[in-house]
Formats: structure tokens, C-alpha cells, sequence
């Protein structure tokens, strides 16, 4: 008896004409927030982070997409809700830090985060628990798929400049690729032959290998100095 008492005078306590729970909002709210929080830490966790290792944004994305959520859900009430989730978009989509811009991979899986959040946070009352989990499985499903089913081979290139300059001739290419294989230690797809300088006998190289092949995952273009002596 005592503890009903004292949850029934919980109930209907306000401070400052402020509520101090609603017992079905907050029910609501944890309920919500548990699903976002699961769907969050399976798509950046378990499928994004295995092939990118990139710490850095794996807790860049559970912070955003957590205080999203809750910024979208606690701010409900305002007579806004479609501006304010189109100008979420508009606001992080466009986020750039101060050192590099974010790789359009990293950049999707911002969009995402961001995307799970809001319709989490946002669907209204119209919305069934039971649609809003099956929206939150295809998101995953899709990910999962595209990252690691259907798109498992990606083709990543490095530039290098190459000084043995003989080997450029296109009879040379089956020498030109086991050497290239040999020392930089890639399984090599294609070759591109870029500008050519015979005044210091060197020339820019691109080279093109599946990631997955090589055993590494590399999101950006890098050069390498194919001489041996730098």
C-alpha cells in the first residue's frame, strides 16, 4: 500500500508546473531508446566497424545517433516535426571536420545513424511497435547485405611513381604487374599508366586491387614511392 501511495503522489507531483514523471512517456521513451540503441550498435559495431577498424567514428556515430534521438524525442511536442527532422539532415549531413572531409563511405553511415534516430524518435502514435521494428531490421538487413554479401569485393587504387621506366611498354605488362605485385605486396587487378617523365625516368602509375583479395581495407588513395631507395 505504501508504495502505491507513494507512486500515485509521484505521479501527480509537479515542480515548477513541470510533471516529474509520466509514467507511460517514460515507458515509451525507454522502450524507444533501447531499440534505437540496439539497431545503432549492430549497424555501426557489427557491420561497419569489421571492415573499416575506424574507432574514431565508431564513437562519433553512437554519440550522434544517441543524443539525436533523444533531441527528436524530448522536443516531439513542437508543432515542427518534419522541419525539424529535414533541418537534422540539412545540419549533420553537411558536416565536415576540421582536419579532412568525411569519406562518402563514413558520410552514408552518418546519413544512416542520423536516419535510424529520427524515425525512432519521431514516428507517431499511428505508428505500430511492430512497423517501426520491421523499418529498423530492413535498414540492417540492407547494410549488412550491401557491405558484406553483395558488395564484398571493393576495388581500392594506389598511385605510385615508378622508376623503371622500361617496364611501362605495353609488352612489358605482365613484367610491370609481377613487379609491382612483388614489391608492394598487393594482388593487383589493373593497371593505369599516368603522366611519364623521361627527363628523370619516373612515372605515375595507378594501380587498382580488391581490398578483401589483399586482406586489408584502405578507403583513401595513397602514394607510394615505387624506388626502393627512397
Amino acid at each position: 500500500m505504501t508504495m502505491n501511495f507513494l507512486l500515485a503522489y509521484m505521479l501527480d507531483l509537479e515542480i515548477f508546473g513541470i510533471d516529474i514523471i509520466k509514467l507511460d512517456d517514460f515507458l515509451e521513451l525507454v522502450i524507444r531508446f533501447a531499440i534505437n540503441l540496439l539497431v545503432m550498435t549492430i549497424v555501426v559495431r557489427y557491420i561497419y566497424y569489421p571492415t573499416t577498424r575506424r574507432k574514431d567514428y565508431l564513437t562519433t556515430y553512437l554519440l550522434i545517433g544517441i543524443t539525436i534521438f533523444l533531441l527528436c524525442f524530448l522536443l516531439e511536442n513542437v508543432k515542427l516535426q518534419l522541419g525539424f527532422a529535414l533541418g537534422l539532415f540539412a545540419i549533420f549531413g553537411i558536416i565536415r571536420y576540421r582536419t579532412n572531409p568525411i569519406p562518402i563511405k563514413e558520410m552514408t553511415y552518418l546519413f544512416i545513424i542520423i536516419g535510424v534516430a529520427v524515425i525512432n524518435a519521431l514516428a507517431n502514435k499511428k505508428v505500430s511497435y511492430a512497423e517501426l521494428i520491421f523499418s529498423n531490421i530492413i535498414i540492417i538487413f540492407i547494410t549488412y547485405g550491401l557491405e558484406h554479401i553483395w558488395l564484398l569485393k571493393h576495388e581500392s587504387r594506389k598511385t605510385i611513381l615508378y622508376e623503371k621506366i622500361e617496364l611501362i611498354k605495353p609488352e612489358n605488362y605482365n613484367k610491370l604487374k609481377l613487379d609491382l605485385e612483388y614489391r608492394t605486396g598487393l594482388k593487383i587487378n589493373r593497371i593505369e599508366i599516368g603522366n611519364v617523365d623521361f627527363l628523370k625516368d619516373v612515372a605515375r602509375i595507378r594501380i587498382y586491387y580488391f581490398e578483401q583479395d589483399n586482406g586489408i581495407n584502405t578507403t583513401n588513395e595513397d602514394e607510394i614511392p615505387a624506388n626502393d631507395d627512397e
